[in-house]
């Protein structure tokens, strides 16, 4: 299936050349830009196809012709909720436990495989894009992108909120700034060390109970495992991390979860926020 996208020239682009909208009009990347002049038909003004290299005129209509990836995931089907959904973006409640992409320990049961049985269902595809990965055992909001354009436009406009349980007493709020390092290339557990990729990790106390603390969470970058390495660092990890010193005691998971996301679409332009409510086992932990 393909996805069209229509647009009316505005004056300050009369004259212009179609790549010049197409780049800082719609903001597509060049990427995307190459890849729609190797497609027959992908690009029409007024119904007639035109060239990246043509001038446009005020008032016209550009019509743009994406086509729909097939997906390379086998469809199986699997629990998740869905919070949102249009023909660009699918916003996904993801449970604790499934993850995101099929690798030799995953194979079948992942939410690639969860999004192609449903998309299916429906009679569409796409292939698995997602803005912002989720380890396996962390629950909450995954945006899949729909098309390359809506994945390309994504990487850059959007933002999360976790809610975390750390083992320890925080009050107030802070920063964590140290670079995350991968001691051994043969396993994906991460530790904060000299010479690693710049991380930072800012928390808010939320409340403490029971020698745990629920923190709120926004992070400058995304490395893998940051939140869970940088608390584990200070010898406070999430309840439940036991990969990185936490006790299953109370949780048999790492207790995190994204709770909020703010995107801007990526083709309509709409400021967007979505939230997700805490799963049974965080909300026995939480003190909100």
């Amino acid at each position: 299936m393909t996805r069209t996208l229509t647009y009316t020239v505005p004056e300050e682009y009369d004259g212009e050349k179609v790549n010049m909208f197409l780049r800082s009009g719609i903001g597509l990347s060049y990427r995307m830009v190459r890849s729609l002049k190797q497609i027959r038909g992908s690009m029409l003004l007024d119904g007639e196809p035109i060239r990246t290299i043509d001038p446009l005129r005020a008032g016209a209509v550009l019509t743009l012709n994406l086509p729909q990836d097939k997906s390379t995931a086998e469809p199986q089907q699997a629990d998740f909720s869905i919070i949102y959904e249009d023909n660009d973006i699918l916003v996904i409640n993801k449970p604790a436990g499934l993850a995101m992409h099929p690798t030799h320990n995953h194979q079948g049961d992942t939410l690639a495989n969860a999004v192609a049985y449903y998309l299916t269902s429906k009679g569409r595809d796409a292939v698995f894009r997602v803005a912002g990965r989720l380890d396996k055992g962390t629950s909450g909001i995954v945006v899949c992108a729909l098309h390359k354009m809506a994945a390309a436009k994504l990487n850059s406009s959007y933002d999360k909120t976790y809610i975390a349980v750390v083992e320890g007493l925080y009050e107030g709020s802070g920063t964590i700034n140290a670079p995350i390092i991968r001691p051994d290339p043969m396993k994906t557990i991460r530790a904060v060390g000299e010479g690693g990729e710049e991380a930072v990790t800012h928390w808010t106390a939320l409340g403490q109970y029971d020698g745990l603390t629920t923190m709120e969470i926004t992070l400058e970058t995304g490395r893998t495992h940051q939140i869970r390495v940088h608390f584990a660092s200070l010898g406070t990890p999430l309840a439940g991390d036991d990969m990185y010193g936490g006790h299953t005691d109370k949780i048999k998971r790492h207790a995190l979860h994204c709770a909020k996301l703010r995107l801007t679409h990526p083709v309509t332009g709409e400021e967007m926020v979505f939230t997700a409510t805490l799963p049974e086992d965080m909300r026995k932990l939480a003190i909100l």
